[in-house]
């Protein structure tokens, strides 16, 4: 909770409660405004990609700041704007620009994002604009 705390803007604890088990706790947090309630239960079950936290950016500066904070400490990157935390939670750091792009009506434009996009780790937006203008 205090990593992902520190990463996203206006969070805040709202309260913390502990159980009979010294290793369990139940959290209940606001990332960016967002409600999260947590079990603290030293479980050793892997994540999956069946579940993921999408972060939609607005620009590039935005992109970078969510992809280095979420990859610190031992994150790893994974393609096309996916990554795992340091705790192995999935995360999709997204641009709007990207599902802007993708979603044209021109369906060689959009393609043309969408390969250059599989090329990536890390969405690099002017890399997508350049595709999308050919």
């Amino acid at each position: 909770m205090e990593f992902y705390m520190s990463v996203f803007k206006d969070s805040k604890v709202l309260s913390s409660t502990s159980l009979p088990d010294p290793e369990l706790s139940v959290v209940r947090f606001e990332l960016a405004k967002l409600p999260v309630v947590a079990l603290n239960a030293n479980s050793h079950v892997p994540y999956n990609e069946a579940f993921s936290f999408l972060v939609e950016t607005q620009d590039q500066a935005e992109t970078d700041y969510y992809w280095n904070a979420l990859t610190a400490g031992g994150g790893k990157e994974q393609p096309c704007g996916w990554l795992t935390d340091k705790f192995g939670v999935y995360w999709q750091v997204t641009p709007t620009a990207l599902l802007r792009l993708i979603t044209d009506p021109d369906r060689e434009k959009a393609g043309r994002v969408l390969q250059a996009m599989y090329r990536m780790k890390k969405i690099v937006i002017a890399d997508l604009e350049a595709a999308y203008a050919g």
